[in-house]
């Protein structure tokens, strides 16, 4: 059983994975579905990570967003045809780096 730190792990490996692409930009990722397929399946694995954190965990960092994280996950997985694209840029320019920041921290925190 993977513990939180893998978990935490797993989150800035997806991070990292979508950065590849994403610094192409927005266009780029609006006009290339490979593009937005692999950015969803990787905002996925991090909504997926986020859920298997302990929740004891979740509630001692509850400065990062955990139910919008997992609920994303949700929308992208069981909606998948109701996907905004717009929202899923938004969700990579606006919170992955913000997302980076904070669990690099509490890594470093707990190193």
């Amino acid at each position: 059983m993977k513990d939180d730190r893998v978990r935490l792990e797993d989150i800035l490996e997806a991070i990292k994975r979508v950065e590849r692409y994403a610094k192409r930009g927005q266009k780029a990722f609006q006009a290339d579905e490979l593009i937005q397929n692999w950015a969803i399946h990787h905002i996925q694995i991090i909504g997926e990570a986020a859920g298997k954190l302990s929740e004891s965990f979740r509630k001692a960092h509850s400065e990062i967003p955990w139910p919008q994280i997992i609920k994303m996950r949700h929308v992208l997985v069981h909606d998948y045809f109701g996907i905004d694209l717009d929202e899923v840029w938004a969700a990579v320019e606006r919170d992955l780096p913000d997302l980076k920041r904070k669990v690099k921290a509490i890594l470093r925190e707990q190193a």
